[in-house]
């Protein structure tokens, strides 16, 4: 065996990427000078807020923010964090001991595994799921118990038949609501059925929040903190990524429970000088500044999500409208359920010149389903919807969508 051919063990607990097979597929396209039309990536196209950018133009400039900055972020941002949990949750956080500022969620969660993963520990994750949901603590060392979020499944109910069936007893459950990819939500009533379990079970819960603020007519979703006690025994994970439209940024937050907060500012200072620092100074305008483009935000990705929904439903494709997130969640066309999600998209992608992530690739419960992210203007996405149509219709599926409705008194039915 040769040195570049040595498999490492971390490596080795890390399967081929199911998105990269169509994300190749999407380059090769583009190289032969095809328009895709790409809802793959969940990868905002609005540009950031003038004020934001603004605010870091004007910090730039001062050659003092050139140098190293904190790991755990700079002390105004951290206020800037706990009065925004504040105003929004009702939640007090010490913006000393009980919030971060993380690089990202992602960094975030991977540095997290890091701190507080013994090899051979049981984590609960969603399925489907976010892949670094799952593989931060697999790279970490960890068992993965995977816990089915499916419209056949009671969540909770499964969340307890996994702890009885585990050996070692799990260490952590991660929580993703708004979720993705599928847009499900939760309450507080379920989250206090979560907390009330999880310390009865001696377990962390770790909540994934980045879409907090992308609802619609479901309103704002609720925080796991904001259950009485929770705090002892939750982190919860935020950005700013989808919310501002600051992907690129990396900037985001860890807030909760001040043990595992420690345990994550501990590792982080051993891998990192926090973000630069402008861009933490314009991401303390952006939660402190006017907010009337989380309105603007929202009333965007809905446009979409109309345009997306209504214009699949018309070319016979039954696809749910999702309450929150920036994705649809959509279940395969019965006509291609036996050819399977991955399938499904690259013939979407060489038949439609519509790129669209296979649901396969957010875990096992995740075939059948596409996710379609919101990130194409509404014309771009007409322009999809009707590339779609057209293949949909060459393969049969319109007409019989058609004859479904007649049978239903007008109505759509979801096959």
């Amino acid at each position: 065996m040769t040195d570049t051919e040595k498999e490492f063990y971390r490596i080795k607990r890390l399967p081929p990427y199911v998105l990269a097979e169509v994300n190749t597929m999407k380059a090769k396209a583009r190289a032969e000078g095809r328009d895709i039309i790409d809802f793959g990536m969940g990868n905002p196209d609005a540009p950031t807020p003038p004020h934001i950018v603004e605010k870091l133009v004007e910090t730039v400039r001062d050659p003092r923010t050139h140098r190293y900055s904190s790991s755990r972020g700079i002390p105004g941002l951290r206020r800037a964090n706990a009065a925004y949990y504040a105003r929004r949750f009702g939640v007090e956080l010490d913006p000393e001991s009980e919030t971060i500022v993380t690089i990202g969620s992602k960094e975030g969660l991977v540095n997290l595994a890091q701190a507080i993963t013994t090899p051979g520990d049981v984590v609960l994750s969603p399925n489907p799921t976010y892949p670094i949901h799952s593989y931060a603590f697999i790279m970490a060392g960890a068992a993965i118990r995977h816990i089915p979020l499916t419209d056949r499944h009671d969540y909770m109910r499964e969340i307890e038949r996994a702890v009885r069936h585990s050996v070692p007893s799990p260490i952590a459950l991660i929580l993703n609501f708004p979720a993705n990819p599928t847009a499900r939500l939760a309450d507080l009533d379920f989250y206090a059925e979560v907390v009330d379990f999880c310390r009865h079970h001696n377990m962390f819960i770790i909540s994934d929040l980045a879409y907090a603020e992308v609802y619609f007519e479901s309103g704002p979703p609720p925080s796991v903190l904001q259950v009485p006690g929770a705090k002892d025994i939750t982190i919860e994970l935020t950005s700013l990524s989808k919310t501002y439209s600051m992907p690129g940024w990396r900037m985001g937050f860890a807030s909760g429970s001040r043990e595992l907060i420690a345990a994550l500012a501990h590792v982080k200072s051993y891998v990192d000088y926090g973000a630069f620092t402008p861009i933490q100074v314009a991401a303390t305008a952006a939660l402190n500044g006017p907010q009337e483009c989380l309105d603007e935000m929202r009333e965007r990705y809905r446009i979409r999500r109309d345009v997306l929904v209504e214009g699949l439903r018309n070319a016979g494709w039954e696809v749910p409208s999702p309450d929150a997130t920036m994705f649809a969640w959509v279940p395969v066309p019965p006509a291609f359920a036996d050819v399977g999600s991955l399938e499904f998209a690259k013939r979407l992608l060489t038949e439609a010149n519509v790129a669209v992530s296979p649901g396969i690739g957010f875990g096992e419960y995740g075939e059948n389903y596409l996710r379609v992210a919101l990130v194409e203007n509404v014309q771009r996405t007409r322009q999809a919807v009707r590339n779609i149509k057209t293949f949909l219709a060459a393969s049969g599926v319109n007409s019989a969508a058609i004859d479904r409705r007649t049978a239903a008194g007008g109505k759509a039915v979801v096959s």
